[in-house]
């Protein structure tokens, strides 16, 4: 089962562990793998049990923080971020072009020729990461869910 360690004191040697489901599980160092990677927010798997108090967990193993993040198929180094930031931007929307009703014309391919009036606007919102070595990645809003990929970006 998968968890994330939301407590721990270090000086009694124990501590809890939220589980997929939500339930928070006791959890002792000496039924811990690797105990020197115990901290909170780490992500760990156990074997789910009970003891006479609840829900507990043992054989459990924390999982090491991946020295990467990984954004809309773009693998990006934690430590090579210089910044971040979010803005708006203006786009045009593309129009869709009906196939099935449509009937290809010279004139309708002349019409696509042409330069064609000012198409409609939508505001998008975008996340920009720069990195140490200047290159810079952008991503909008259809390609990441912004908000989280800020607070994850934070919490780095």
């Amino acid at each position: 089962m998968n968890g994330k360690i939301t407590t721990f004191f270090e000086d009694k040697g124990f501590g809890f562990i939220t589980d997929e489901n939500g339930e928070n599980r006791y959890f002792h160092v000496i039924k811990v793998q690797n105990p020197e990677l115990i901290k909170k927010n780490a992500l760990v798997t156990f074997e789910p049990t009970n003891n006479t108090k609840g829900p507990s967990a043992y054989a459990v193993k924390v999982q090491a923080a991946s020295k990467y993040i990984t954004i809309a198929n773009e693998r990006i180094k934690i430590s090579s971020i210089k910044s971040f930031n979010t803005f708006t931007k203006e786009v045009p929307v593309k129009a869709e072009v009906d196939k099935e009703n449509t009937v290809l014309s010279v004139g309708l391919l002349m019409n696509r020729i042409r330069p064609q009036p000012q198409t409609a606007t939508e505001t998008l919102r975008m996340l920009s990461i720069t990195t140490f070595q200047n290159a810079t990645h952008v991503f909008s809003e259809h390609e990441i869910d912004i908000d989280e990929t800020v607070q994850a970006l934070k919490t780095l």
